[in-house]
């Protein structure tokens, strides 16, 4: 069994650098996938209630036989759901559905600026972790404005920003800014639909390994300090991306990774989006 290490946030919680993520996972498999997972040493599950699965999520979790206390788990407030009384609603829905008391970490989801409504979002957030509903707070899919925004409003700054990191959109400008704020940024996509697998600095790091591409990628992630969430409904490539912390890249392949960048996303632009 394998088990992914921890990273400290800067509330003082620590939250492991890889974890199993359920976007796009049908309801039906999701409650096996989770268990899965967690039977194989992943301790950080992250979902959504726009996903369509927390139900099966927190199925999962009790099916897996690991305990609560031991399993950190994430969900995010979705767009249609910014403001002070829909924000908590979607907080005691998510809390209602997965069968939990707290979570772990929860997320505003996309800033959605043309509302002009995720200020109070997030103060509705630190509301409820100063309740004891969620232990940490963050925000995903926030560019350096919206993040300078709600620091400057509140005093507070989250803890995670889950964006699209991967070879093709590495957003280093973004993870720079997040770092000197204290923002650990973790990465949503982070194989990028295996885009640049066949690409000659990924396959050569790959063969010198005796590794996959996809685990050259995720082990790229990790040195760059970046935390990661992966996503599998297989077991073996579940255990496969999981297996990413007995090797290191050099420095070189690292740098040779970094060429990769082409400013590519695989999902929309944070300032514009606002699929409701």
């Amino acid at each position: 069994m394998s088990f992914s290490p921890k990273i400290l946030m800067n509330d003082g919680r620590y939250i492991d650098q890889l974890g199993f993520g359920i976007w796009s996972i049908p309801a039906d498999q999701t409650a096996a996938a989770v268990s899965s997972a967690l039977g194989l040493g992943y301790r950080l599950v992250d979902g959504a209630w726009i996903y369509g699965n927390e139900a099966e999520q927190g199925a999962g979790l009790k099916a897996s036989g690991v305990e609560r206390k031991d399993v950190f788990l994430t969900s995010k407030v979705w767009n249609d759901a910014h403001g002070r009384e829909k924000t908590r609603a979607s907080v005691e829905r998510s809390l209602t559905s997965i069968g939990v008391e707290q979570l772990d970490l929860v997320l505003i989801h996309w800033p959605v600026p043309m509302q002009n409504l995720y200020v109070e979002t997030w103060e509705t957030l630190i509301e409820l972790q100063k309740e004891g509903k969620i232990a940490s707070i963050g925000v995903s899919n926030f560019n350096a404005d919206h993040l300078k925004h709600i620091i400057d409003a509140t005093g507070v700054t989250p803890a995670i920003n889950q964006i699209e990191v991967n070879p093709q959109l590495q957003q280093p400008e973004l993870c720079k800014v997040c770092k000197e704020m204290g923002v650990l940024v973790q990465a949503w996509t982070p194989l990028g639909n295996g885009a640049e697998f066949a690409s000659k600095p990924i396959a050569d790091a790959a063969a010198r390994t005796g590794k996959s591409p996809a685990q050259v990628v995720l082990r790229w992630l990790i040195q760059r300090e970046v935390t990661v969430i992966t996503r599998s409904v297989n077991p073996a490539r579940q255990a496969e991306n999981l297996n990413v912390f007995d090797f290191e890249l050099t420095d070189a392949e690292m740098a040779e990774i970094a060429t990769l960048d082409k400013g590519l996303r695989t999902g929309p632009d944070p300032s514009v989006f606002k699929l409701m």
